[in-house]
């Protein structure tokens, strides 16, 4: 017990100057670490708070309870983000709303669990309209709300299986369809916000629990989701394959929220520093125009191109960020210049504009293939960005592996008459 009352279990990152810088993964986690160094070299971050993987560890020798520590620690660090953001979480006329993202010190992509937008609850939606004087940006945001909440929080993390999800996502299709619109953007705000009485009632229903109506007791709940989503059968799973010890456990990230879902001024976005499959040392990545980040990786609706370099037969016919926001793309390509000197390393970024200013969300080492792999070493000890010892480094023994298969010759291959597309 007394290494939990010493402990600092909450790291604050935003504005100019974070906690934690990139090298205190194994406590930050990698999201964490890498959003502590953003904010140090400047870049647009919304401010937040990390709660360390050593907390994770304490909630599951404490019979997953929460240290008491915790609780003050995260209202003090909240009243340095208020300010920063210049909003107030649970203010029922400037109300701040959350995300609660996981974030290992080894990246375990799509594993563990995210919710969003919360802080939303009948007393901070109607000033939020007032604000923002857009009903379907925040109907569009609470029903978000009520679906990743009511999966991630009431329904995995209780180990329940009810898989609420599909059957939230089910309705939302059935809606759609008696309202005669194939995307999520053609609905109304009166759309959505039927729609969110219906999850609710659905929520209540399957689940046996009203959704929560409280600011305070979202933020905590999201937490622990996080938290329990270290165990969950995927990320388990995970560990296994990649070698990851079960008990580093998982840090959480809690951010200001900024919405790429505000209008055609807004979008979201992923993006790799060079092309993960060949290594080729150019800007790769996708985005969408008023959407949130689970949009793009969901495939909920076919991303756009980010740039010319990224189209291909299947999205051509996309308008890119380059050619529809280019100040708004030249920004994020000078960023990327940044992130590679600092990170020595590719990159896989998330990023959220919100009408018409940029944030980075994340940023963290990229996946690759082996050819990628080898080239990008050779590149970057080329460009000088990394040593001999460290290009021979950065090719997995798996990688090697891949590399040494046989494979067709890409310039015979593209001799052949093409047969069909899919």
């Amino acid at each position: 017990m007394a290494k939990e009352k010493n402990a600092k279990f909450v790291y604050y990152f935003g504005g100019k100057k974070a906690d934690g810088k990139s090298d205190m993964k194994n406590l930050l986690g990698g999201k964490g670490a890498n959003l502590a160094e953003m904010v140090n070299l400047g870049l647009p971050v919304p401010a937040g708070l990390t709660v360390t993987t050593e907390c994770c560890t304490a909630y599951y020798e404490n019979r997953c309870q929460l240290p008491k520590s915790l609780y003050d620690e995260v209202w003090a660090g909240m009243k340095k983000v208020e300010s920063e953001m210049g909003m107030k979480y649970g203010d029922p006329k400037n109300p701040l709303l959350l995300s609660c993202r996981s974030g290992a010190r080894s990246s375990m992509p799509g594993m563990m669990d995210t919710v969003l937008n919360v802080g939303l609850c009948t007393a901070t939606i109607p000033g939020l309209i007032k604000k923002t004087n857009n009903p379907r940006f925040v109907w569009d945001s609470y029903r978000r709300l009520i679906m990743m909440y009511a999966d991630v929080v009431m329904d995995k993390a209780e180990g329940l299986d009810i898989n609420i999800r599909k059957k939230l996502d089910d309705m939302l299709d059935a809606y759609k369809k008696t309202k005669k619109v194939k995307e999520d953007t053609q609905l109304t705000a009166d759309d959505l916000k039927a729609l969110a009485g219906e999850f609710k009632k659905r929520v209540k229903k399957e689940i046996g629990k009203e959704f929560p109506d409280d600011a305070k007791e979202q933020l905590f709940g999201g937490i622990m989701a996080v938290f329990k989503s270290w165990n969950g059968k995927k990320a388990i799973s995970y560990r296994r394959i990649e070698g990851i010890p079960d008990d580093w456990g998982t840090a959480v990230n809690v951010q200001a929220m900024v919405f790429g879902n505000m209008g055609d001024s807004s979008a979201t976005g992923v993006a790799f520093t060079r092309n993960p499959a060949t290594g080729e040392n150019i800007f790769y990545g996708e985005w969408l125009i008023n959407a949130q980040g689970e949009d793009v990786v969901a495939g909920i609706r076919t991303p756009s191109p980010l740039n010319d370099d990224t189209k291909n037969d299947q999205n051509k016919h996309l308008v890119s960020m380059q050619e529809l926001m280019p100040k708004t793309y030249k920004e994020l390509c000078n960023i990327r210049k940044v992130l590679e000197k600092n990170f020595t390393d590719m990159l896989d970024i998330e990023f959220t504009i919100q009408e018409g200013k940029l944030y980075m969300l994340q940023c963290r080492a990229g996946k690759r293939t082996g050819t990628a792999a080898l080239n990008m070493a050779m590149d970057m000890l080329k460009e000088k960005l990394i040593t001999e010892k460290t290009a021979v480094m950065r090719v997995e023994p798996a990688q090697l592996d891949e590399l040494l298969h046989p494979i067709c010759d890409p310039a015979e291959e593209k001799k052949v008459a093409i047969l069909v597309k899919g």
